[in-house]
């Protein structure tokens, strides 16, 4: 695909801040000539992520076509399309798509936004249309009408999360355990939420985490072990053997791992965006680098679990000498940049935290490990986010 000009770029922009969920494409001369384009890699797993098609169970042939109703914009104006979805005999079935009447709506190379909602594709040609210009108009239009749309059933959902959440912040609720990880466990409890160890957000698609408001501690973004396969070290035991010490009756490795320092234990992370790896490192001589994660991987549990998060912050007061939780205020952000996290672990924003500790019974325990990010950061790696009072 060309690179975007400055309004389409503008164009992109302002979906992308509307909670649009998109995917581009641009067909060419001979595309529209043809009545056929590629269905590229982008393409093929948005719609295999949105659940409207995918290519890699369809079968070559034009028996295996597959329609999908369409709809393509103009400024106030919608034409009703017909998307066909196939793999042709000839060229190793490479996947097609088309769009009918698209030859009426974009010229060669214009950039088309295609976006599953409501068992449809909307076809958007952000060559031609001004978004800004139509989402602020003060008549109405099929685009805005279906963005609000979009926008109404994006946030349904945390709305209905942010009014259970103001209806326990009315008092203080007293702590479960007496243990650093009390505050989200409470939150949860209170909100009826299984607590589980599941790598899924916590309510319906949104991820809780919480915190203590003047601790300043870093914030969880999740936990995820290392590709064990393209590691020296191959369990969190021989981490632990090589790199443990005792406290007295535990023997444990817990620690924070950075990519500009070097640790008490001789751990560091470096970032290889040459072979697209985190490695962690050790200064002990014949060691070196001793575990891998991909940056794939890491990209894809960021997305996964942070798709959407409600980051609740809480006041902690003591009653009758228990700790209690005051939840005062929510920080809502939506679709991290995946590619800011690299950036963010070369910076030492995101650091990396071991927790692991061989029990009495001899069996290693591994709590992590855990990619945090410090207080206040969050801006680096989310695009702007929301706040809420829920006092």
């Amino acid at each position: 695909m060309r690179p975007l000009n400055n309004f389409e770029e503008q164009n992109l922009k302002i979906l992308t801040e509307n909670s649009v969920s998109l995917t581009l494409i641009e067909p060419t001369e001979n595309g529209l000539t043809k009545s056929i384009m590629d269905a590229t890699g982008t393409v093929r797993n948005y719609l295999k992520t949105n659940s409207f098609h995918d290519y890699g169970l369809q079968l070559q042939g034009p028996e295996n076509k597959i329609i999908i109703d369409a709809i393509i914009y103009g400024e106030y104006s919608i034409f009703k399309s017909k998307t066909s979805l196939y793999r042709p005999q000839t060229k190793k079935g490479d996947p097609r798509i088309w769009f009918s009447g698209l030859t009426k709506y974009s010229e060669p190379n214009d950039i088309l936004a295609l976006i599953c909602f409501d068992e449809k594709i909307h076809i958007l040609n952000l060559t031609k249309l001004s978004v800004e210009q139509l989402l602020k108009s003060t008549l109405i239009n099929p685009l805005k009408e279906l963005i609000q749309e979009i926008n109404g059933v994006e946030n349904a959902i945390a709305n209905e999360l942010l009014v259970m959440l103001r209806k326990i912040a009315g008092s203080p609720i007293p702590s479960m355990v007496n243990a650093d990880t009390s505050v989200g466990r409470t939150l949860e409890t209170a909100l009826n939420i299984d607590i589980n160890s599941s790598k899924l957000p916590d309510y319906k698609g949104i991820e809780l985490k919480s915190f203590r408001a003047k601790k300043g501690n870093r914030k969880n973004l999740f936990a995820q072990v290392p590709n064990w396969k393209l590691s020296n070290f191959k369990s969190s035991s021989e981490i632990l053997d090589a790199f443990g010490y005792w406290r007295e009756e535990d023997f444990k490795l817990y620690c924070t791992v950075s990519g500009i320092t070097v640790n008490s234990q001789g751990l560091s992370l470096k970032v290889d965006s040459d072979i697209n790896q985190l490695v962690e490192n050790s200064d002990q001589k014949g060691i070196g680098g001793f575990v891998v994660w991909t940056l794939d991987k890491l990209h894809e549990r960021l997305l996964e679990k942070h798709k959407e998060t409600f980051w609740v912050a809480a006041d902690t007061i003591t009653i009758d000498g228990k700790e209690h939780f005051q939840y005062k205020e929510v920080e809502h952000t939506k679709k991290p940049i995946a590619s800011q996290f690299d950036i963010l672990l070369e910076q030492g924003v995101i650091t990396l935290d071991h927790l692991i500790k061989r029990n009495s019974k001899g069996r290693v325990v591994e709590k992590g490990p855990l990619f945090k990010i410090k207080p206040n950061s969050l801006n680096l790696l989310f695009p702007p986010s929301e706040k809420y009072l829920l006092l």
